[in-house]
């Protein structure tokens, strides 16, 4: 299957450049699989959208404030690093632009308690950090880190905690579960009040995030680990639920990922932690996901070949155009689309 399958046409104004406010106040594509029907709704609709019986995955990874600026020794160079994975406790794996001048050995000062070393080179600008600090390093990297942004927004964040989910709790992200900020904590308890179960996952997203698909044949394209994790408590509930007949509603493809990443064949997910690799694209059969909740994505990227394999690749299309038609906004800081 080629990329290019995979390519819709989407006009730079549509794609959003801030955060709307309130946050549920993007509108809400909604479309049923069983019926073929779309609507058009508002994100602040969805308890009436959703069953009283619905369980609600969602994703509770907090975004790091994973871009720092770094000063070359002997020459003054400032590269720019992009913390995707944590190795250990002083080692990074990293995204780093110009990555020509951050070659095994260099060192960088980042600050006066943060300097590191380039230990390993990788493709794509990938690079292996170790770091040197005083005290601890979220607390230096919360003074001197700014939000990893994607390339597609231009405008300055005013206030960081707009690009993390209100039930944000675990730190490591590179990128935020995008689905999960139209949530408000008034919306989660509406959602509540309907009677619907919240269950939370955790996925920290890195690398892969930000790398497109450079090669033709999608097959060939390597997914970047991600860790993520399954409590107990979590996998419990979320089988209780199956075996009673209930939806599971994921929010966002991060938390597909986590339930796909420990589903069995009949849909049982399994307590565990590690790192996933998986790439869901056509054809493909949910084990462990009803419905689906989630922005609308780039063109030719991994996440619309998700969104492909849930729906079918004619149909997303379909409705992407649809969107573009009606003026939805698009990537990170757009509207939503629930699938049901």
């Amino acid at each position: 299957m080629n990329k290019r399958d995979f390519f819709y046409d989407l006009p730079e104004a549509l794609i959003a450049q801030t955060p709307i406010e309130p946050r549920d106040a993007s509108r809400l594509l909604v479309y049923d699989r069983k019926t073929d029907a779309v609507s058009h709704k508002h994100f602040y609709d969805l308890p009436e959208l959703l069953r009283a019986d619905d369980v609600l995955v969602i994703n509770n990874t907090r975004v790091l404030p994973a871009m720092i600026n770094g000063v070359k020794d002997g020459t003054g160079a400032n590269i720019s690093f992009l913390l995707s994975k944590r190795v250990d406790a002083h080692t990074w794996e990293t995204l780093c632009r110009p990555a020509k001048r951050a070659k095994v050995g260099s060192r960088f000062t980042f600050s006066p308690r943060l300097r590191g070393e380039v230990v390993a080179e990788g493709e794509e600008g990938a690079r292996t950090l170790k770091f040197e600090y005083d005290g601890v390093f979220e607390e230096i990297l919360a003074g001197i880190g700014e939000m990893p942004l994607p390339h597609y927004i231009h405008e300055k964040l005013e206030d960081k905690e707009r690009y993390q989910t209100v039930y944000s709790k675990a730190l490591g992200s590179s990128a935020a579960p995008t689905a999960g900020l139209h949530f408000t904590p008034e919306l989660m308890e509406r959602l509540k009040a309907k009677g619907v179960e919240i269950v939370e996952v955790l996925l920290h997203v890195g690398l892969g995030t930000f790398l497109p698909v450079k090669t033709d044949d999608i097959l060939d394209h390597k997914m970047h680990s991600e860790y993520y994790r399954m409590s107990r408590e979590a996998a419990d509930k979320i089988n209780a639920a199956r075996a009673a007949g209930r939806r599971i509603v994921a929010v966002g493809t991060t938390s597909v990922r986590v339930l796909e990443s420990c589903a069995d064949a009949d849909g049982t997910v399994r307590a565990e932690s590690g790192a996933t690799e998986i790439f869901i694209y056509p054809p493909y059969k949910f084990k462990a996901v009803d419905a689906l909740i989630t922005n609308f994505h780039l063109p030719e990227s991994t996440l619309i070949m998700l969104v492909s394999a849930f729906l079918g690749r004619e149909k997303t299309l379909e409705l992407y155009r649809m969107a573009v038609e009606e003026r939805y906004r698009f990537f990170s800081f757009g509207d939503a689309t629930l699938l049901l």
